[in-house]
């Protein structure tokens, strides 16, 4: 049993000006290094947009409607905060993002993958239930993980994040919900300022472990071994998703901390780990950050060859 690979070129056309760090040529990188020969078995499949309906599981119906109905000329985007833009692609690139999240979703489940990594931007962990941030439009990881929930019945369902940034917007629409669970690493002091080891959430379902600036690889690696992975064994899901932002790479520019391409192959290998002993193997993960567009590749890489059980 295979691995999916889901993106579309519509999540080129979101256009976030010049300068900016979250640009096409990011999803470029990954989808070039996935073209390598030891990935030609992955299944390619080219995402839906995500409905009204899926979107409104998380955001509320004016949210959704007002930042699909965001499509300015070409050539005048609309700043939405001091990081988040939209242009004329912004709305598809966006809805094809979660959409992409929901496929991979209904792929290890109908089990024609075991595996589903979902290639997309914009990215989604900052988006709160009512508000664009930090890049983000809709909540990817959250649109997927409810959908799961409505469509196939799965009670209990994890989110773990190690990009660099916190997902501030995973946690605030999981945290009251007993059986939805969110563990991150992250740097703090960072964007967005958010995570502290004392978030629990209503019944110890959030779990964050921030690191310091300039922290490596056996910081990182302690933990997700000492703090997250035994929470999550702990909480037994029923499916795992993963927010893959791979910006805590040393040559990553936005952050500081200092973690090098094997870490990701190591906590994609733990991951799966658990993911065997609690989930049927079933794995959805969706990418998020990650700046440097060389570091980005070759860590998207090794995550994906980690799906793939190489």
């Amino acid at each position: 049993m295979t691995t999916a690979l889901i993106t579309h070129p519509a999540c080129l056309e979101h256009d976030t000006g010049p300068y900016h760090p979250e640009t096409s040529e990011r999803l470029r990188a990954v989808l070039a290094a996935l073209e390598a020969p030891e990935f030609a078995d992955l299944l390619r499949e080219s995402a839906p947009m995500a409905t009204v309906e899926q979107l409104s599981r998380v955001h509320p119906r004016a949210y959704v409607d007002a930042i699909l109905a965001i499509r300015p000329e070409e050539g005048e985007p609309v700043q939405l905060d001091g990081d988040t833009v939209m242009s004329n692609g912004s709305a598809e690139a966006a809805a094809r993002a979660a959409g992409a999240a929901c496929m991979a979703v209904d792929a290890v489940m109908e089990g024609w993958a075991r595996a589903a990594f979902a290639a997309v931007r914009p990215p989604g962990h900052h988006a709160e239930p009512n508000r664009p941030m930090g890049f983000c439009l809709f909540n990817n990881v959250a649109v997927a993980a409810l959908h799961a929930r409505v469509r196939w019945g799965i009670k209990r369902i994890a989110v773990v994040d190690f990009d660099v940034h916190h997902g501030n917007g995973t946690q605030a629409m999981f945290t009251d919900d007993p059986d939805l669970f969110y563990a991150s690493s992250h740097q703090s002091p960072c964007y967005p300022g958010t995570g502290e080891s004392w978030e629990h959430g209503v019944a110890d379902n959030i779990v964050n472990a921030p690191l310091h600036p300039r922290d490596g690889s056996a910081a990182f690696r302690a933990a997700w071994s000492n703090v997250i992975l035994p929470a999550l064994d702990t909480f037994a899901p029923n499916l795992l998703i993963i927010s893959a932002g791979f910006d805590a790479h040393i040559a990553d520019p936005l952050a500081q901390l200092r973690l090098e391409t094997t870490d990701f192959a190591w906590i994609t290998n733990e991951l799966i780990a658990v993911a065997d002993k609690h989930c049927g193997g079933r794995v959805v993960s969706v990418l998020e950050g990650g700046y440097d567009l060389q570091a980005l590749a070759a860590s998207a890489a090794v995550h994906v060859r980690g799906l793939m059980r190489v």
